[in-house]
């Protein structure tokens, strides 16, 4: 049983595996600060226009990694992890001297006996670039060979693309991340040209020598909010756009239900290079979605209004706690989705790695959170004990950071950050997970 929250000695975790992987998760854009020794991406456009952020910030400094980064591998040195799942930036390898800040920070992490897992793309485009226009991922395919000639000899396993649905939606449909795009379903070349940047990536990646190569697409079950027909048709499609559009490619080479009419040019041809094959498929995780018909309820997606024009509107799941960011704790949720992709795609499935996992909660002495990881833990090991083959499981996030939109609003750090004096504080999650890695070994 997990233990309620506020309960400081939960029940020891059951067992993974031997070689089971234990990482904490970060981003460049919302951890590295240095904006002014990179060129500018498509966020720092987007939070320069006034309105954008809600508390009117940026990640110029963040958590300024990248002046502090000793600072950070020694606290993940002193949780005991396996592994560090961190982003390149873009636009710093395009600039005079940005490899060679990657280069310190994997020979740091190799001295410091944490693997090093690099995520080649979370969202912070250079601002030259537009996922809109085909050549972006021939850019990127271009950017990652770069990055594997200087740091593959030291780092084994790659991300190629960090959640390309919510980047999509967010950032070209609704107009709330950036770039700031409201296309609707015009912004479905966004997600074609992310989905051929990956499977290039791959290729450029074998090219290099890598062979353990994935994915981390952000993934939840999708709960129809009635039995009535138009609310299980509006949950179907929910499901479709969110879950099975970005999957389905990479898993299957195919997208789903006629959605590759919608998409441009040669999408038979581009699926072949979309579906290379994986070594591991990452899942990041962090709610269900109760989805019914349009019409006559109000309807948001993380906290932002939904258009009434869409063909389905997202449902309060009700009788759940829930974190600070207002989302829902359903922890049998990540049980559900991994058995379900178990079923839907059977052994067209690589073994999957839960790629972020993590919930925001004020305090540092922050029972909430341990409560939360230590439920998640437990749902993620009674889909493996179903037969589902998982590998890894990484918490988001080592640092409190800049939670794009939301600004410095949102804590969902194992370690508490100072934003004014930019300390670092281990919270009592943070002892916790130390504990439980050691208890695992």
């Amino acid at each position: 049983m997990a233990t309620d929250a506020g309960d400081p000695t939960p029940a020891p975790l059951p067992r993974f595996p031997d070689g089971f992987l234990w990482g904490v998760s970060t981003s460049a854009h919302q951890i590295e600060g240095a904006a002014e020794e990179r060129e500018p991406s498509v966020w720092d456009v987007f939070t320069a226009e006034p309105g954008r952020v809600k508390d009117g910030s940026t990640a110029a400094v963040a958590c300024d990694h990248c002046h502090r980064y000793d600072e950070d591998v020694a606290l993940l040195a002193g949780l005991g992890v396996d592994a560090y799942r961190f982003s390149v930036s873009w636009p710093r390898v395009n600039s005079p001297g940005g490899l060679d800040f990657y280069d310190r920070l994997v020979d740091e992490l190799c001295a410091a006996g944490v693997r090093p897992v690099p995520t080649l793309f979370h969202w912070d485009l250079p601002a030259s670039l537009d996922w809109l226009r085909r050549d972006t991922a021939d850019r990127f395919a271009e950017y990652v060979s770069v990055v594997a000639g200087r740091l593959g000899d030291r780092v084994g396993k790659w991300i190629t693309l960090n959640e390309p649905a919510e980047h999509t939606l967010l950032g070209h449909a609704l107009g709330a991340h950036a770039p700031g795009k409201r296309l609707l379903f015009d912004a479905l070349p966004a997600a074609h040209h992310q989905l051929l940047a990956h499977g290039l990536a791959v290729r450029a990646l074998r090219a290099a020598g890598a062979s353990d190569i994935g994915i981390a697409n952000s993934h939840g079950p999708t709960w129809p909010a009635s039995a009535e027909p138009a609310d299980m048709e509006a949950a179907g499609f929910y499901d479709l756009l969110l879950n099975r559009l970005f999957a389905e490619p990479v898993i299957l080479g195919e997208y789903p239900e006629g959605m590759g009419e919608l998409m441009p040019g040669d999408v038979a041809a581009d699926l072949k290079v979309i579906a290379e094959p994986l070594d591991w498929y990452g899942v990041n995780y962090y709610a269900p979605t109760k989805a019914g018909a349009p019409g006559g309820t109000d309807s948001e997606y993380g906290g932002l209004a939904l258009p009434a024009e869409l063909p389905f509107s997202v449902r309060e799941i009700e009788g759940r706690p829930t974190t600070d960011f207002g989302w829902p704790v359903v922890p049998e949720g990540l049980t559900e989705l991994l058995t379900g992709f178990r079923d839907r795609y059977g052994d067209r499935l690589p073994p999957i790695v839960i790629t972020e996992n993590g919930c925001s909660y004020e305090g540092i002495d922050d029972q909430d959170r341990i409560a939360y990881l230590d439920a998640h833990i437990r749902a993620l090991h009674t889909a493996l004990e179903s037969g589902v083959d998982v590998r890894g499981y990484f918490v988001w996030s080592l640092l409190d950071n800049f939670e794009w939109a939301e600004g410095y609003a949102r804590r969902f750090g194992l370690v508490h950050v100072d934003y004014g004096t930019l300390e670092r504080t281990p919270k009592a999650s943070y002892r916790w997970f130390r504990d439980v890695l050691r208890a695992q070994r």
